[in-house]
């Protein structure tokens, strides 16, 4: 695969979304340049949908809160990769989040954002599981 020529890998996905996570307003362009001109972004709770790197970078530049990020651990291969991380949106209880991202010549040409709040498992499940990770 092309992608791997490129050396695509754990690592490399993780510095893309690093230099991308939380860094729009200080440099949009910059912050961007792992999308490809025609890149998606989609947010499937919300229903929204955004075309283009232009559109991408546009709205994240104006975001008027914070946001932090924790990368826990990405894993996938060639043209696929998934990065699972807490959110805290203005210095809030993090949320879990996956980033589903699809990847072209090294550049990113879809992504999909999940987010989900943390919940309490249940007791009756309990002799079944063990310590988290």
């Amino acid at each position: 695969a092309e992608d791997n020529l490129l050396g695509m890998d754990a690592e490399t996905v993780r510095a893309m979304l690093l230099r991308n996570l939380g860094r729009a307003a200080d440099d949009p362009v910059g912050s961007h340049d792992m999308y490809d001109d025609d890149a998606v972004l989609e947010f499937p709770q919300s229903g929204e949908r955004f075309e283009g790197v232009v559109n991408i970078r546009e709205w994240r530049s104006r975001y008027p809160g914070s946001v932090t990020y924790d990368i826990r651990r990405i894993r996938g291969a060639e043209d696929i990769w998934v990065a699972e991380m807490t959110v805290s949106y203005d210095g809030g209880e993090p949320r879990y989040g996956v980033d589903v991202l699809e990847i072209r010549n090294g550049k990113i040409v879809r992504e999909t954002v999940y987010v989900g709040e943390p919940f309490d498992p249940p007791e009756w499940r309990a002799q079944w599981r063990v310590a988290p990770a």
